[in-house]
């Protein structure tokens, strides 16, 4: 019998606030440049990228994630002006900081212990940022918006207080878990 698995990915989530203004921008590109796909999902930092998980397992998932977040800190977290992945990729710029890289990088080397292993992730190194615009973002639209927002001023600062698991509905994604780090400095 064939094993049903969901979608997943793991990420870092900004409080409502910021959630909220960068929707705007989201929903901004899909009004003015036709590019809606930042809208199905929740604005977040990708630590995880997707990956099929069988659902009857999904309990061992969580456990895992939840021993992940014992003794880790909270993480620093600075969003600063927009940046790109030319063609299609317009994204809220985040600025690298040694705990959100150790964070990142002790999570694949968790997941991995898993059997979840990106192999894109292996050959590139972890470039966090917060997408506003991409995949249905047209060469045409991309441009248009780059030039726009390429110079445009926009500065957060968030504590992320924890990492969260996504899980694909059919349509969007959606929070599934919060697993909150349980060291605070």
């Amino acid at each position: 019998m064939a094993q049903i698995t969901n979608r997943y990915f793991i990420a870092l989530l900004p409080p409502l606030e910021i959630q909220t203004s960068v929707r705007d921008i989201q929903q901004h590109f899909a009004e003015h440049y036709s590019s809606r796909g930042a809208l199905r999902s929740p604005p977040h930092i990708t630590l995880q990228p997707p990956f099929l998980w069988e659902v009857e397992r999904v309990n061992e998932l969580e456990s895992h994630l939840k021993n992940f977040v014992q003794q880790r800190s909270l993480v620093p977290v600075v969003l600063d002006g927009f940046g790109a992945f030319s063609p299609r990729v317009i994204y809220i710029n985040v600025r690298k900081s040694l705990e959100l890289l150790n964070v990142q990088a002790d999570l694949m080397i968790h997941c991995e212990l898993l059997g979840i292993v990106d192999p894109v992730s292996k050959t590139r190194p972890f470039a966090p940022h917060m997408t506003v615009a991409f995949r249905d973002l047209t060469r045409q639209n991309f441009k248009a918006a780059w030039t726009q927002f390429q110079h445009q001023q926009l500065y957060f600062e968030f504590t992320a207080s924890g990492v969260t698991l996504l899980i694909h509905n059919g349509k969007q994604w959606i929070v599934r878990t919060i697993f909150p780090f349980t060291f605070n400095n």
